[in-house]
């Protein structure tokens, strides 16, 4: 159980250290095209959309909805192993993640278009389930 644990924690870790991480490389790399629009979501989320308002910008939504696909899976795997095991540390992490996806969400609400809330909480749990999968029993 302490393992199943430790590999929730890891799997969490891992997902907040890559969000992040690519959050900034991406930002870094392509200022314009992400890193603008990033800090304008992120500003709406901390500050409301002030008196010129927001329009959310699709290809960063769609480049979220990419790097969720991608860090959930990765973050799968490595709950699974660290945990010694692919079932029940990656799902108990996956409806961890489910569940900060859905703070998310309800921060995001007014300023993202209904499709996308709908398509990142979905990929959530199938996709750290799947990436804890990857990681075989006898790896």
């Amino acid at each position: 159980m302490v393992r199943i644990v430790m590999g929730v924690i890891a799997g969490f870790f891992a997902w907040i250290v890559l969000w992040v991480g690519i959050e900034k490389v991406l930002s870094a790399a392509m200022p314009e095209w992400y890193g603008a629009p990033q800090a304008a979501f992120q500003d709406v989320i901390e500050n409301g959309p002030g008196p010129a308002g927001y329009t959310a910008v699709t290809h960063l939504l769609a480049m979220h909805i990419l790097i969720v696909i991608i860090v959930a899976a990765a973050s799968g795997f490595v709950s699974a192993a660290v945990s010694g095991e692919n079932k029940r540390a990656p799902f108990s992490l996956a409806v961890l993640l489910l569940v900060v996806g859905l703070l998310k969400v309800v921060m995001s609400w007014p300023y993202v278009p209904l499709w996308y809330h709908i398509v990142f909480t979905v990929v959530l749990l199938p996709m750290a389930i799947m990436g804890g999968k990857l990681k075989t029993p006898s790896d």
